[in-house]
């Protein structure tokens, strides 16, 4: 008698070693410039020396590649187990520089990101019963603003990177348009596993461009060190002081619920959706890595987003292959000399590739909306709104800078603006009684139609995932019927 071996959900496939770690290192370069960017911004406003700055890089780098194995292995009920890159959260930046500057240094910012952490941690199951406030309505709408939001950064990134002294000129987008046209070539004409890591081709090869035409500089190399460890405390003991408690614990709730929208979006993506469970497992992961961040000289983590889009762009859903990426980050924590080496890739690059990624979010956000009944209802209303609320402090920077430091904590991350905003206009709308039904229109009128802010009725089309083509054709038809996925 044969025996059958059981089928493993992509999530859980383990691709070869060569190609785990090709598909890994494609994650890490998709994020380390926005992984870098926390410490580099808290570090520079506190003035901090070049020795410090480079502490403060190493230990970022350890600990993302920590919190990134933790919740893509999973331990005990620590993990959501989807392929979850981790990285310092920008929704801290504000609040840790005041700290910082006029708030008791360091050691008070440490001390209420610990607090923060542990308050993570047990708001996790509270979120976890949250779910069913996520129907498609709001989790594709929080899926577009991700989406929408992050295209300024790649835009950016290939304009020179915010800051440069020759940002916007034309030889730093030709670099950005050579790079989005070769990821574009990849992903149409490559063969098989090519195609998965255009990402990695666009970069590798926008830097192997970059070298001839003077973009890269290579200098930092040779002054970094070979071995570097991030010891407890480096800085001196952590100091609680309220009013950073406070702020720092609003900054846990708004990350809590960015997380949450980049968790349910991955699970859409990999057709492994995330119930209560699973979202308070993954909460529980990033508080327990936001208070290894406190005691290891780092910052608050959360899900990053810009992965997010590499996962939907290759439509590898292996967590192994994530889980690959947080081991190459925590190489790079203890190898300076090799972080620096990522650390020359131009900016130009990573915005080229960066315009790919980021519209894949906002693409998977539109394919979820798809699925969402938009007649004799007010679900376009929710999502107008919600929009435009999450990209006005996209698209006007210092909106609310006349307002208390707490609401613009919320308010001045698009993604936390715009999922307040879809939950509260669904409840709105959707839950409460009392409201106006919009006028039906005769020709439309009979039948029944779907709840609102849900997905079709049962026998129409459900949310659509993109499912990967198989090496040597089958396409999707050949993953319907193995169930399978090659990677």
């Amino acid at each position: 008698m044969t025996s059958v071996r059981p089928v493993r959900h992509p999530v859980d496939e383990i691709p070869p070693a060569g190609r785990l770690t090709a598909l890994g290192l494609q994650h890490v370069l998709a994020m380390y410039a926005g992984a870098v960017a926390v410490p580099l911004i808290v570090g520079g406003a506190m003035k901090l020396s070049p020795t410090d700055l480079a502490y403060l890089i190493n230990a970022d780098l350890l600990l993302c590649g920590i919190a990134t194995v933790l919740q893509c292995v999973g331990l005990w009920r620590f993990g959501v187990r989807l392929p979850i890159m981790q990285g310092c959260t920008f929704a801290a930046v504000t609040p840790m520089v005041l700290i910082g500057t006029e708030g008791g240094g360091l050691p008070a910012i440490y001390g209420s990101v610990i607090v923060s952490g542990l308050a993570m941690m047990l708001l996790a199951p509270v979120f976890g019963r949250l779910l069913r406030f996520f129907p498609p309505l709001v989790t594709g709408t929080v899926i577009l603003v991700i989406g929408l939001s992050l295209l300024p950064v790649a835009g950016n990134w290939a304009a020179g990177g915010q800051g440069a002294p020759d940002f916007g000129e034309p030889k730093n987008l030709g670099l950005a348009g050579a790079v989005l046209a070769l990821v574009i070539v990849v992903q149409r004409f490559g063969p098989g596993f090519l195609g998965r890591v255009a990402v990695l081709v666009g970069i590798v090869g926008g830097t192997a461009l970059s070298v001839p035409l003077g973009f890269t500089d290579f200098s930092g190399v040779g002054d970094a060190g070979w071995v570097g460890v991030s010891t407890p405390f480096h800085f001196g003991a952590p100091t609680f002081e309220a009013a950073a408690v406070v702020s720092m614990l609003i900054v846990a709730l708004v990350t809590m619920t960015e997380t949450t929208g980049d968790f349910i979006a991955v699970g859409e993506m990999t057709d492994r959706p995330v119930d209560g469970r699973r979202l308070a497992d993954g909460l529980r992961a990033d508080g327990a890595a936001t208070v290894l961040g406190g005691v290891f000289n780092t910052f608050p983590y959360t899900a990053f987003a810009q992965n997010v889009g590499l996962v939907g762009m290759t439509r590898v859903r292996s967590r192994w292959v994530v889980a690959a990426a947080g081991g190459l980050l925590v190489v790079l924590g203890l190898a300076p000399k090799l972080g620096a080496v990522v650390a020359a890739i131009p900016a130009p690059v990573l915005g080229g590739a960066g315009l790919v990624m980021f519209g894949t979010v906002a693409a998977s956000g539109l394919r979820t909306l798809a699925a969402v009944e938009f007649r004799d209802n007010h679900n376009l209303m929710v999502v107008a709104v919600s929009v435009g609320i999450g990209l006005l402090p996209v698209g006007v920077p210092g909106v609310y800078q006349e307002f208390p430091d707490w609401f613009q904590t919320v308010m001045n991350s698009g993604i936390s603006a715009g999922c307040v905003t879809a939950i509260v206009l669904n409840l709105l709308f959707n839950h409460l009684p009392g409201g106006r039904t919009p006028d039906r229109d005769p020709a439309t009128a009979a039948g029944s139609a779907p709840a609102p802010g849900s997905a079709p009725a049962a026998g129409s089309a459900p949310v659509a995932v993109d499912a990967p083509v198989l090496e040597g054709g089958g396409g999707q038809h050949a993953v319907e019927q193995t169930g399978e996925q090659r990677v």
